[in-house]
């Protein structure tokens, strides 16, 4: 089991080092939320990740199917609820023990901060990966 925690250790959580794929997406909704370049995740499925301190102090943004999961009292993002609350999307900066897995891709480069250069060699796709 991989430790992931928010910035402040209010809010701990478990999740196996068993991802299914991992990209670095670009798109305009992960910029705003992160205040970053892009956010670098790694995907699970739900029922995987085990919130195992803090269950109180998380803040929802969205629905139960669809939503940016953050600390409520530092703002750290932890994931995101994705495809119809099936999978998670975990920010890969909030874990503290390394994934075997690494970002395979760029999503959503056709919507890059304009002031961001991409400099290694992963595929940029404009949209999703299909």
């Amino acid at each position: 089991m991989l430790a992931g925690k928010c910035r402040c250790g209010a809010v701990r959580y478990a999740v196996p080092d068993a991802f299914l794929y991992a990209a670095n997406c670009h798109c305009s909704g992960c910029r705003a939320a992160t205040g970053s370049a892009f956010k670098a995740f790694a995907g699970i499925e739900r029922e995987k990740l085990e919130i195992t301190d803090g269950l109180d102090d998380l803040a929802f943004f969205g629905d139960d199917d669809a939503n940016d999961t953050r600390c409520a009292a530092c703002g750290s993002f932890l994931f995101s609820v994705v495809r119809n609350g099936v999978f998670v999307h975990v920010a890969m900066g909030s874990l503290v023990d390394a994934p075997t897995i690494r970002p395979t891709e760029h999503i959503f480069v056709g919507s890059k901060a304009a002031w961001f250069d991409i400099t290694d060699d992963l595929p940029q796709l404009d949209e999703l990966s299909a």
